[in-house]
């Protein structure tokens, strides 16, 4: 099977390959073949790209899918509030079909905004049923998914459920989400780490001061003296950081997550995503949770791009979309496999609409891409060469019963948490 691309705004984010405004691509068994102003395939099915932006699919490096069916609730709490809501309260009525249907509506919501890759960091772990339920979600899902298994805030054994999830998950499709050092002790988060290695998984850990550091205020330096750091390492968030323990990290070739607008609507501080390029470390951008945020990674880049430029004036827009395309490829361990439109990677890209009035016209697809593009732009998704959204709509989807669905789950749990929908959007967590 063979797909040509033809007459879009290419944006490759491959240097050796450069940016063509007006160009063709070529798809073979799922991967590009090649990228050039003109390209002769005269047995390919022609994909008719003019007046759109051809660019790489979006790689999200952290985001609690789960939490799908509360969308919105929580855009006026604090990390703590957050945290008491959503794993306090709602989280413990969680079932198997639940889990089911957030992270199948979330992944999908996430793929027709252009994601093509996605790390779930999933902690509602609470059974082994829903953790069989978050990855069954994501394999009905056509995207790329890392299931990435988080135990919660425990010193517990957790090696043999690790185990057994791992026996699901082949290759790259799985990572261990950490439960220290910042709530749990030094030797839990060595185990874990450990574990790791074993199971040859990367692993993830949130890192910021809105916690108020009750485990210490150096993380890092703890978990470097215990040798614990490596390029399998992705730290989230990473807000107050002193400067020697960010220098650990880009010393050890660790990853960075930043989620700019939970950072700085729930208190963390200021996106880091400067102080990490002084370090030399490319960070990379997720959503986090949907309850407190928007679901695309448009608003992420817009958000980052934003917040950065008014401190220092140092971002450029093609920093910010390499954070949402290569860097969070690379953090996700899938850098030679996606991330940009290079020959011999898989086909994950996107085309937007460029006619459309709120980005019309296009002068500078990169900067229009990162600072007005939104998702109702996004005409269509390819993942490994396979559409898997077409003329602005997901193909062979059937939306409206999963938003029933959705909507009973939500009714489920906020009926048995004893909560009502109005009473969190005014209080934030119970009590």
């Amino acid at each position: 099977m063979r797909t040509l691309i033809r007459g879009g705004m290419v944006i490759s984010m491959d240097p050796a390959v450069g940016d063509l405004p007006r160009g063709d691509l070529l798809i073979e068994d799922g991967r590009i073949v090649e990228v050039a102003a003109t390209v002769a395939a005269a047995d390919a099915q022609i994909v008719d790209a003019h007046g759109k932006i051809v660019a790489p699919g979006f790689v999200d490096t952290h985001r609690h899918t789960w939490q799908t069916a509360f969308r919105g609730i929580g855009a006026d709490w604090t990390f703590g509030e957050y945290g008491a809501a959503m794993h306090g309260t709602l989280r413990p009525h969680y079932r198997p079909e639940d889990v089911y249907v957030g992270n199948l509506v979330g992944r999908l919501e996430a793929l027709s905004s252009g994601v093509t890759t996605m790390l779930d960091w999933f902690h509602c772990s609470d059974r082994p049923e829903n953790a069989d339920a978050a990855i069954q979600a994501l394999n009905d899902a056509p995207g790329h998914s890392v299931f990435c298994y988080g135990a919660g805030v425990t010193n517990e054994p957790i090696a043999a459920e690790v185990r057994r999830v791992r026996s699901r998950l082949p290759g790259d499709d799985m990572a261990l989400g950490l439960r220290g050092p910042q709530r749990t002790s030094m030797d839990t988060t060595a185990a874990d780490v450990t574990l790791a290695r074993d199971l040859d998984l990367r692993v993830s850990v949130h890192v910021h001061a809105a916690t108020g550091w009750p485990g210490g205020d150096r993380p890092v330096a703890a978990m470097r003296d215990r040798g614990l750091l490596d390029d399998r390492t992705t730290f989230v968030h990473g807000n107050g950081l002193s400067d020697d323990q960010v220098a650990m990290l880009a010393d050890a070739g660790c990853s960075v997550s930043i989620s700019p607008d939970v950072e700085l609507k729930m208190g963390f501080g200021w996106p880091e995503t400067g102080r990490m390029l002084a370090a030399g470390i490319r960070p990379s951008l997720s959503v986090d949770d949907c309850p407190s945020a928007g679901g695309d990674m448009f608003a992420a880049m817009r958000t980052a791009f934003a917040a950065q430029r008014g401190l220092d004036g140092g971002l450029t827009a093609r920093d910010v979309l390499g954070f949402a395309t290569v860097d969070g490829a690379r953090a996700c361990g899938r850098g030679s496999r996606t991330g940009s439109l290079t020959p011999g990677k898989d086909a994950d890209l996107l085309l937007l609409d460029a006619e459309d009035l709120t980005v019309f016209p296009v002068s500078d697809p990169i900067g229009t891409l990162v600072s007005a593009a939104h998702p109702g732009l996004v005409d269509s998704v390819f993942v490994a060469g396979r559409p898997v959204k077409r003329h602005g709509r997901l193909v062979g989807v059937d939306l409206q019963t999963l938003r029933t669905r959705l909507l009973q789950s939500r009714t489920r749990i906020a009926e048995a948490s004893g909560m009502t929908l109005d009473q969190f959007s005014q209080s934030g967590a119970s009590t």
